[in-house]
């Protein structure tokens, strides 16, 4: 496949670009750091060991307005999109989004709001040419209201509801859209916080997300065993979410 990954110079989005560089995708990486996406791109270049180059060019989440130049010199370089992965996104803890009201509005912004924008320039593409697969990340915290994620949740809330609407209207006409639903990764973005019981590793947790985007899976729980502790989680009553702190 011909990928676009956006967010693949760590943790998962990493993972799971080495898996597909090893059998043979190709790829362009997007991203806001230039040292960090070639050593990257180079990365993937020795794991492919095929003598392929990958591209890479700038494209940050808060910069909506550099989306479209992106996604074209992507396009160029590939000769086409067949898959774009959307897992960039930023994360706080509850206290200090509660806090402090700049680090809330960005957080909401670049997790909804400028996801959104971005793959809806995704979405017009694909269709244009047919229809393809966009993976985006999302998170089990948006399955319910919950404590410690109450504005992280909300934000991931609305990204799988809006990637949920996408299926349903344009899978017919060949949009295949993949919501990854991640529990606990052991990722830069979770470092410094106490794993929970069922903590993921990048790379297994990576290997399922392929096998989703390859089948066409619509969710996809990572690890598999938090499809079974969220279905929990949404059929406990609202007086005893109440009193439980996770």
């Amino acid at each position: 496949m011909r990928v676009v990954a956006l967010g693949a110079t760590r943790g998962m989005g990493r993972a799971l670009s080495r898996l597909m560089a090893e059998r043979g995708d190709l790829l362009f990486l997007l991203g806001r750091d230039p040292k960090e996406l070639d050593k990257a791109s180079r990365d993937l270049e020795i794991r492919a060991g095929s003598g392929l180059r990958f591209g890479s060019a700038h494209c940050d989440l808060e910069q909506p307005d550099g989306f479209a130049a992106a996604l074209d010199q992507a396009a160029a370089t590939l000769g086409g999109l067949d898959c774009v992965i959307v897992s960039a996104g930023v994360f706080a803890p509850q206290a200090e989004l509660e806090e402090d009201p700049a680090v809330a509005r960005r957080m909401l912004e670049v997790n909804f709001a400028r996801t959104v924008e971005f793959c809806e320039h995704v979405r017009r593409r694909l269709l244009a040419a047919g229809g393809g697969r966009l993976c985006v990340f999302s998170s089990v915290a948006g399955e319910r209201g919950r404590k410690p994620v109450v504005l992280y949740g909300a934000a991931k809330a609305g990204l799988s509801c809006y990637l949920e609407g996408l299926d349903h209207k344009f899978r017919r006409l060949g949009l295949v859209t993949v919501c990854v639903k991640p529990g606990f990764v052991k990722t830069g973005m979770t470092a410094g916080l106490e794993p929970p019981p069922f903590a993921g590793e990048p790379k297994p947790v990576a290997r399922r997300i392929l096998r989703a985007i390859d089948r066409g899976t619509p969710v996809v729980y990572v690890p598999g065993i938090w499809r079974w502790i969220m279905l929990v989680i949404r059929h406990l009553p609202r007086f005893l979410m109440r009193r439980l702190g996770f």
